[in-house]
């Protein structure tokens, strides 16, 4: 199995920065891509951010020049810098990893337990 433990949410105003942080752990053979996903109440789950293991990146439009992904994969973490932060990124955050335990008979989608971040007006 493999785990993923996040941390860094909270409650910042408007305009401020978090940085979030999520470590994959366990019986880990293999990490392929990282991301971060977000949910609003009332809202779906969507993504935010991802990265390969090879470093290539993707965000929604509406955290494009804000939000930053990043990884160290010798310490298979994945990060998410968040700046100039809105109301609107009020959400749960969840860390997600397509990886392979040695257990896994094949790549399976891993999920963070979720930590908020909370942006006042």
């Amino acid at each position: 199995q493999v785990q993923l433990v996040e941390s860094g949410g909270g409650l910042v105003q408007a305009g401020g920065s978090l940085r979030l942080s999520c470590e994959a752990s366990g019986s880990i053979l293999s990490i392929n891509a990282m991301g971060w996903y977000r949910q609003a109440p009332g809202k779906q789950r969507e993504l935010v951010a991802a990265i390969t293991s090879g470093g290539s990146t993707n965000y929604a439009d509406s955290v494009k020049g804000r939000f930053t992904i990043s990884r160290d994969n010798a310490k298979n973490t994945v990060y998410l810098q968040m700046n100039s932060l809105k109301p609107e990124d009020t959400a749960v955050y969840y860390c997600n990893a397509d990886a392979r335990a040695y257990s896994d008979y094949a790549e399976l989608a891993y999920w963070g337990q979720g930590t908020q971040v909370t942006v006042s007006s």
